[in-house]
């Protein structure tokens, strides 16, 4: 291989948080969407066809998060990975490990791994006994005929252990993402010597590109604005997790974020000059291509028809009947509001558990409830997450306490009116980070301060005092404390059931054939 004289130019696609979706549609309701490998893997040909210098990689969150997703994994896995049949198909260059990887457990992951024609880079997982990388190679090196030497380092947020099931990462360590990154990047300049090193990060930014400011809580999720600030060596970071659009330049780093659910495909180009027998960059530029701009690809929707044909004929088939309205119009005031789907909700995992008391959330907004005839596509619809349940053994002052942080959700707005806290939308949107309690009795004073809101708490009539203990059933990522609950890490688990949320739903419509929409009023909001 020979260095060719002159410039040359290098193209970078990246997707990330891509989360199951293939096909442009809405699974709710089989609608037309803007979104999907399809219409992404438009531009990816285009691109492919006109450079000859480009590098494709997946930054993370691709194999969990649509029907088609979840309905492979209980029912066709003798079959390839659709996901990474479309990525085999489109000749990806590598792939990131995201958080959302490990939700159907590690062999469904290794196996996906094993699948793949490109590599999965993974710098900072590892083997919790020897600290090796578990999955191959922490990074990649491709070299084009001109001489240029790309190297491209794959790193992922070390907060995973903070949401996923234990089982679904034994024998996993996750090493701080800044430590991890700072030691691989100089490793591979010192050794690599390449002419370009990009990181793939599935992490997002802590602080405003522009300011400077905190804009959230330092725990370490994100960690992209220390990368750029304070390792030396890296040319270009692509991000991801916060489901963001981003494109611009921190600290003369180029940075890209492409959205989630395959809305947009972020691209990176890079003009390299070769000056004094060497590839100096001289120009960089990020940009970001809206799904919604793209035609779809026949080629791969005829690719994973037969997936999405099973999909669809398990999506509709009836599950059971609602007497009574249990579909959602409005998701603020579902909130606001003990709502019948909610209530739902929380009588399927005190049922499932045996306890009786639960918290649950509704995890978006678009979450509509659940119509008066029932199909798994509604179950599935509503239900996104593939959670298992688990029971704590909690004190009343960790109930409390839990409270107090879905309280936090709402705030009084300059007009008086109750809102959003900005806190729980940007720069990523958590909704699913307020939970809605059955099998007690509370109220939310709104307009009083943050950690002082919540007041009149009963369970079976008597007041909860600290030192009292309970038996709630929650979510798994809500029970390893995710979504700053902190108050349930490391409590007592007196109990797991291993299903799935959406199965132990369609199992309670089948068990009881109709099921009465239903509130009890036992929650309120205060806030005037």
């Amino acid at each position: 291989m020979t260095r060719a004289y002159g410039k040359e130019k290098i193209v970078i696609l990246e997707t990330s948080d891509v989360h199951g979706n293939i096909l442009p549609i809405n699974y709710g309701n089989n609608a037309a969407a803007p979104l999907g490998m399809a219409k992404l893997s438009s531009y990816i040909k285009e691109i492919k066809n006109k450079e000859k210098n480009t590098f494709i990689i997946d930054n993370g969150d691709i194999i969990q998060g649509t029907p088609l997703t979840y309905h492979f994994v209980k029912q066709m896995e003798d079959k390839p990975n659709p996901l990474i049949h479309v990525l085999n198909y489109l000749e990806y260059d590598a792939a990131v490990i995201g958080n959302h990887e490990f939700n159907y457990g590690l062999d469904v992951l290794k196996s996906a791994v094993s699948e793949a024609n490109f590599p999965f880079l993974s710098a900072n997982i590892l083997h919790h006994a020897t600290k090796e990388t578990y999955f191959g190679t922490p990074y990649v090196i491709k070299k084009y005929q001109s001489g240029i030497k790309v190297a491209v380092l794959g790193v992922t947020t070390h907060y995973i252990p903070n949401w996923e099931n234990p089982a679904h990462i034994k024998g996993l360590y996750f090493e701080d993402a800044i430590q991890s990154t700072k030691r691989w990047v100089q490793y591979i300049r010192e050794t690599e010597k390449p002419d370009v090193l990009v990181v793939s990060y599935h992490g997002g930014f802590e602080r405003d590109i522009d300011t400077g400011e905190l804009i959230e809580k330092d725990m370490g999720e994100n960690q992209a604005y220390r990368m750029c600030m304070e390792i030396d060596g890296i040319d270009v970071l692509l991000t991801g997790h916060q489901h963001r659009l981003l494109s611009s330049q921190l600290n003369g780093v180029i940075i890209v974020q492409p959205g989630y659910n395959g809305q947009a495909i972020a691209e990176v180009q890079l003009e390299l000059q070769y000056e004094d027998e060497q590839w100096i960059i001289t120009r960089k530029e990020g940009r970001i291509i809206t799904a919604e701009l793209l035609e779809t690809d026949c080629a791969i929707v005829e690719l994973t028809s037969s997936y999405e044909d099973e999909t669809q004929n398990w999506l509709d088939q009836p599950i059971g009947t609602i007497e009574g309205n249990m579909e959602i119009y409005d998701s603020f005031l579902a909130r606001l509001e003990e709502h019948p789907a909610i209530e739902f909700i929380n009588i399927v995992q005190m049922n499932a558990a045996n306890v009786d008391i639960s918290n649950t959330a509704l995890f978006n907004n678009n979450a509509k409830g659940f119509p008066n005839d029932v199909t798994m596509r509604d179950i599935v619809s509503n239900y996104i997450y593939p959670n298992t349940l688990r029971v704590l053994r909690i004190t009343g002052k960790d109930l409390r306490s839990a409270l107090e942080r879905s309280a936090s959700y709402f705030i009084v707005n300059q007009h008086g009116e109750i809102d959003i806290n900005p806190e729980f939308i940007t720069p990523k949107p958590q909704h699913y980070n307020y939970d809605m309690w059955e099998g007690i009795n509370y109220t939310i004073h709104v307009d009083r301060p943050i950690g002082k809101r919540i007041e009149d708490v009963f369970y079976k009539g008597k007041a909860i005092h600290d030192d009292d203990e309970y038996e709630v059933v929650m979510n798994n990522y809500r029970a390893g404390g995710g979504g700053e609950y902190t108050m349930f890490k490391g409590k007592p688990v007196v109990k797991e059931i291993q299903i799935d949320m959406s199965e132990l739903i369609a199992n309670y419509f089948l068990e009881h054939k109709v099921v009465q929409a239903t509130t009890n009023n036992n929650w309120k909001i205060v806030y005037k």
